[in-house]
C-alpha cells in the first residue's frame, strides 16, 4: 500500500495532506525517514510521525453517547449533526450512523465506515436487537407487553413484536428489531401513552460503554469489533 494512503487511513488526513506531511519530514516507515508518498508500506511496518506509532484502521467502527440536540445524519445546513461532534480526520472518513436516533433522543449510537455492517445493523431481517429505556407520561401495564409482543398497527406498517419490560415509576424498556422513523414513541402513542424521554441503552451484544458522557465517543476494541461483526455475520 502507497505511504500516503496509509496515512490517511491512520487518520492523518486527506490525501493532499498527508502528502504535506511527508514532504516536511518526520514519518519513518522500519526507522526509515521517508519523504516519498508513494513509497510502499508493507504488513507489519512501523510507521512513525516523529516518534509517534501510528495505528493503522482499514475502517473505523465508534461509539458514541448522542446527546440530544444533534441530528443522526452526514450533514445538514440549518442544524449540529453527530459527525459535528468527532475530529476532522474523522469526519472526512466517510462514516455514516448505522440507523438513526431522532434529534432529542439519547445514547448509543454507532458510526462506521463499513456499508456491509451499516447495512446488517439496520436491516430488520438480521434481527440485531435494540433496547431503549423510555420514560413515560405514566405507567405501562401487563396489555401493553402482551400488544407489544403481538406487533402494533401503527397505521403505515405493523410493527415486527417487540419485548416491553415495566419498570418502576414511569419507566419501561424496549426491545425492537427494526428502527423505523419514531417507531418507539409511535408504539407508545398506539397504546395512549407519551414518551417524554428515549434513551438507547444497546445495539445487539454491545452495550453503551460507561464511561461515555453525552457528546463523548471512541473506537470499538478489537474485540469489541469481532463481538460486533461476528453477531452480524460477517468477518474483520
Amino acid at each position: 500500500m502507497r505511504l500516503d494512503k496509509y496515512l490517511t487511513l491512520c487518520g492523518l488526513g486527506s490525501r493532499r495532506e498527508v502528502r504535506k506531511i511527508i514532504a516536511s519530514g518526520g514519518i519513518e516507515v522500519d526507522s526509515i525517514p521517508v519523504l516519498k508518498p508513494e513509497t510502499e508500506v508493507h504488513n507489519g511496518a512501523r510507521v512513525t510521525w516523529d516518534g509517534e506509532n501510528l495505528v493503522y484502521r482499514p475502517y473505523v467502527v465508534i461509539a458514541m453517547n448522542k446527546p440530544a440536540g444533534y441530528l443522526t445524519a452526514t450533514r445538514d445546513a440549518h442544524a449540529k449533526t453527530v459527525l459535528d461532534l468527532l475530529p476532522p480526520e474523522l469526519q472526512r472518513r466517510d462514516l455514516s450512523p448505522a440507523g438513526r436516533l431522532d434529534k432529542d433522543t439519547t445514547g448509543l449510537l454507532i458510526l462506521t465506515d463499513r456499508g456491509d455492517l451499516v447495512h446488517r445493523l439496520i436491516s430488520p431481517r438480521h434481527e440485531i436487537s435494540k433496547v431503549y429505556s423510555a420514560e413515560l407520561d405514566r405507567p405501562a401495564d401487563g396489555s401493553d407487553a402482551e400488544a407489544f409482543a403481538k406487533g402494533l398497527d401503527l397505521g403505515d406498517f405493523t410493527s415486527l413484536p417487540a419485548v416491553l419490560e415495566i419498570l418502576p415509576g414511569s419507566e419501561a424498556r424496549v426491545t425492537v428489531h427494526e428502527g423505523k422513523y419514531h417507531q418507539v414513541k409511535r408504539m407508545f402513542e398506539a397504546r395512549g401513552k407519551t414518551v417524554l424521554s428515549l434513551h438507547r441503552e444497546a445495539v445487539g451484544p454491545i452495550h453503551l460503554p460507561p464511561e461515555l458522557s453525552p457528546g463523548e465517543w471512541r473506537y470499538f476494541t478489537e474485540e469489541e469489533c469481532r463481538i460486533l461483526l461476528d453477531a452480524c455475520g460477517l468477518k474483520i
